[in-house]
């Protein structure tokens, strides 16, 4: 089965194509035809399977079919954080630069400019919204964001929110919506209470149940422990003399960081271009075909292009960062041992992303090895992702120059205030 069995719209097939879209994984082939028809749906799926396309696919296809574009909001989709939200938000930017979509995600923890652009994209419209639960009822609650022409509500990590304490917020985001919608649900487990979630928001729902899917078996896997500014002299030292590995790809999160490692590469001379949603499709093409043909040895890109390179005999990959997810993690290191190939996928963990990359191993069932780092290196934080992560709470001040402590704030008690 291919992507063109489902008959998507010329303008969402051609974005499949130019991105390496070839065959749908299993909760793809299984719940595209019934989100296309209309079903509402619960679908148990762990990340990596490819859910997240699952149930944008057929949502663009649907927007891509109107005559007409609207400035009212299509679709909206609930995530429990922010990161989960800007991933979400990164794939519709990848596909909806072919179809013309819109999208917008709304999350806290910005500053006030973040809150004035988020209420400015609400009030003007947008097709999709990509939102944690606690920000999007702040702007709800204030009136302007316009629910009439909503047809698709999507609860993504369903049982992450729930765990989370968000269950009242998105009932009460519910409540909001219009009560002729399709409601689509993707959770990576179904204990009761998201049960007894779907019987009260969704309709004679269709279910779907998917297993988390693994790297290629030819992929060798490895980590290094680093401090952020061990990483570029890591690329360095790994890739120095390295003519055995041809084609080398080296995944980031950011566009920012992509300029960032393509610059610093290109000042020690070594043959790199960089690609991300920045570049028009031309110059994508134009640095996609000088990689495949060998002409250039490392390309620097961004997740929203991890399935988008489909190249053969890519020999080495090299994930800048832990990615968000299994998903983007099976992604970036498919890069590599194509068609019974064999490969070397090497991963940077800083000490923050320990309990990121520990949950990746959990979910793709495998412990991968973390190398020693090159003696010019140095050495890196040490692996203990079981570790208590530190929490700050408030503080004043910028402390002393000695690293002094600094004196968290003090509750007020106003009820005792003197009265002068």
């Amino acid at each position: 089965m291919t992507f063109k069995d489902f008959n998507f719209e010329p303008s969402l097939q051609e974005a499949l194509d130019t991105m390496g879209f070839i065959e749908p994984t299993p909760i793809q082939q299984e719940a595209i035809p019934i989100i296309t028809e209309g079903h509402d749906i619960i679908a148990c799926a762990q990340t990596g399977t490819g859910k997240t396309a699952a149930f944008l696919l057929p949502v663009l296809n649907r927007i891509a079919r109107k005559e007409e574009q609207s400035s009212d909001i299509n679709t909206l989709i609930i995530a429990p954080t922010r990161e989960l939200a800007l991933q979400i938000d990164q794939q519709i930017e990848g596909i909806g630069y072919f179809l013309g979509v819109s999208s917008l995600p709304v999350y806290g923890g910005g500053d006030s400019d973040s809150w004035t652009r988020q209420k400015s994209a609400l009030t003007q419209g947008a097709d999709i919204i990509i939102a944690t639960p606690g920000r999007f009822i702040s702007h709800v609650n204030l009136g302007y964001v316009k629910f009439d022409k909503l047809e698709h509500l999507i609860l993504d990590e369903a049982d992450r929110m729930l765990d989370m304490g968000f269950y009242d917020d998105i009932m009460l985001i519910v409540s909001k919506l219009p009560k002729v919608r399709q409601t689509l649900l993707f959770s990576a487990t179904m204990p009761d209470k998201i049960r007894t979630l779907a019987k009260t928001i969704l309709k004679n729902p269709k279910s779907v149940n998917i297993a988390i899917s693994k790297p290629a078996e030819g992929v060798l896997q490895g980590a290094y422990m680093v401090y952020d500014h061990q990483k570029i002299p890591l690329i360095e030292s790994l890739l120095s003399g390295k003519k055995n590995y041809p084609s080398i790809i080296i995944f980031t999160s950011t566009k920012r960081m992509v300029r960032e490692i393509n610059a610093a590469l290109r000042k020690k001379n070594f043959e790199s271009l960089e690609i991300s949603s920045d570049l028009e499709q031309e110059a994508r093409e134009k640095a996609l075909n000088l990689f495949r043909s060998k002409k250039v040895q490392i390309l620097v890109a961004t997740d929203i292009l991890a399935r988008g390179i489909d190249i053969k005999e890519i020999s080495l990959v090299i994930n800048y960062d832990v990615p968000g997810d299994a998903e983007d993690y099976v992604h970036r290191i498919g890069r590599t041992a194509r068609a019974d190939a064999t490969g070397v996928a090497l991963t940077f963990i800083t000490e923050k992303d320990q309990h990121k990359f520990y949950t990746i191993e959990q979910l793709i069932g495998q412990t991968i090895m973390k190398a020693p780092n090159p003696p010019e290196i140095g050495d890196g934080p040490e692996y203990n992702p079981k570790a208590p992560r530190k929490r700050r709470g408030p503080y004043r001040g910028r402390g002393g120059k000695g690293g002094g402590k600094r004196k968290p704030f003090k509750k007020r008690n106003y009820s005792k205030s003197k009265k002068k």
